[in-house]
């Protein structure tokens, strides 16, 4: 168990991911909700994006809610919309308040606005001030982004995706760390393509200055597996090879999302069609995914005019425009 930074959330250092369950019953979600609690994992995290994911988990969570500490996230950036996300939260979560409650996949170019009077800020300090939310913390797969909350000191919690082959925010963590800032990882597995989930999980966990690992689990043997490892989380010789081995197997086509591609000439979101991608391909998430593909409009795969600017900036050398031929290939005219 460890605080989350400088809250009073005292958690197991590996927490459940709210995403998968959206391809599963409610029964079945009450099954996992009752693995957590068999295996005493009590930080749920989940979002007004995955579609059922809060019902399912309120509708979990009724006579035991005491058990867990909830955290959810919207992509709201004003300050209405963001109200009307809380009140949404707090009927689909069946509870009267949220542990923590997080600004969604925040980029750069929203950050210095997100406080303004008509932004969502403002309504979570409100929210806050009511009682409704307990905390307020951030999301983004910006490192940029994720840099400028730590320098500035408002958010409670940062999450960001970190794992085997995506460690980018390795600095951000620690540098959070020190100043009371809970530290949060996301895609811990890279999206599902890590197999070994003990060993990645196990991989995060031999990082002091990270509170808790977020992976998705959508059955009781995920559940399992990925809090296997929790008491011994010191990486031995024969680990490291096989963390080695694994960042070798995925260098070559795994996007970081680390943004050096961008901006592409014309206007395509190379890291979002990789990451839908992922979640078409890997989550098993079809129907979700080709949703927010087919809203990229201008900005999918298939607009790519194939310059290559972008792979000359990829620190990762990974070949984009395959890459991009195999998004297409996975979500057009699906």
């Amino acid at each position: 168990m460890k605080n989350l930074g400088n809250t009073n959330m005292k958690i197991k250092r590996v927490g459940f991911g709210g995403i998968p369950i959206q391809r599963i019953t409610q029964e079945e979600t009450n099954k996992v909700i009752d693995e957590l609690v068999n295996q005493g994992i009590n930080f749920i995290d989940t979002a007004r994006g995955y579609t059922v994911s809060e019902e399912y988990i309120g509708n979990a969570l009724v006579g035991r809610r005491e058990k867990f500490y909830i955290a959810t996230k919207s992509m709201s950036r004003n300050y209405e919309d963001m109200k009307k996300d809380i009140e949404i939260s707090l009927k689909n979560l069946k509870t009267d308040y949220i542990d923590l409650y997080q600004i969604h996949n925040l980029k750069i170019e929203e950050y210095d606005t997100i406080f303004d009077d008509n932004k969502a800020y403002k309504a979570l300090l409100e929210a806050q001030k009511e009682g409704k939310i307990k905390y307020i913390g951030i999301t983004s797969h910006s490192l940029e982004t994720i840099k400028k909350a730590v320098e500035d000191e408002k958010f409670a919690t940062i999450q960001f995706p970190y794992n085997i082959v995506e460690d980018q925010a390795d600095e951000v963590f620690k540098e959070a760390n020190k100043k009371g800032i809970g530290t949060i990882t996301m895609k811990p597995l890279a999206g599902g393509a890590i197999d070994d989930g003990a060993l990645a999980i196990k991989y995060i966990l031999s990082k002091e200055y990270i509170d808790v690992a977020i992976p998705g689990m959508n059955t009781i043997e995920q559940v399992k597996e990925n809090v296997s490892i929790i008491n011994n989380v010191t990486l031995t010789d024969k680990d490291n090879q096989k963390i080695e081995k694994i960042r070798k197997e995925l260098s070559g086509n795994f996007c970081r999302r680390c943004e050096y591609c961008l901006p592409c000439p014309n206007n395509v979101n190379i890291p979002q069609n990789f990451l839908l991608e992922g979640y078409y391909t890997r989550y098993n998430l079809k129907e979700w995914a080709l949703e927010r593909y087919n809203a990229l409009g201008e900005s999918q795969a298939s607009k790519c005019i194939e310059c290559g600017i972008c792979e000359e900036r990829c620190p990762y050398n990974l070949p984009i425009r395959e890459m991009l031929k195999n998004v297409c290939n996975k979500l057009e005219n699906k």
